[in-house]
């Protein structure tokens, strides 16, 4: 079944969560895994949104910096 994409802040809390779990010693084997399978998926799907955060960022900077040179020219 495909986990739906979480936002950010929740998928690293779910991070959070499994760790806790993972941590606790208190799993049987095939629940560690899939537990650790699901904190790959969650810790690639964060990697990815803060990639794309981050050019989002460059973006509005560049913009800005773009149109603060154009206004400057029309001095």
């Amino acid at each position: 079944m495909a986990q739906k994409k979480l936002k950010f802040q929740e998928a690293m809390k779910r991070l959070d969560e499994i760790v806790n779990l993972l941590n606790s010693n208190d799993l049987d084997l095939e629940e560690a895994m899939d537990l650790f399978e699901e904190g790959l998926k969650l810790s690639k799907q964060c990697s990815k949104q803060l990639k794309d955060f981050e050019n989002r960022m460059d973006q509005l900077i560049n913009l800005q910096e773009e149109e603060q040179h154009d206004n400057d020219g029309d001095i």
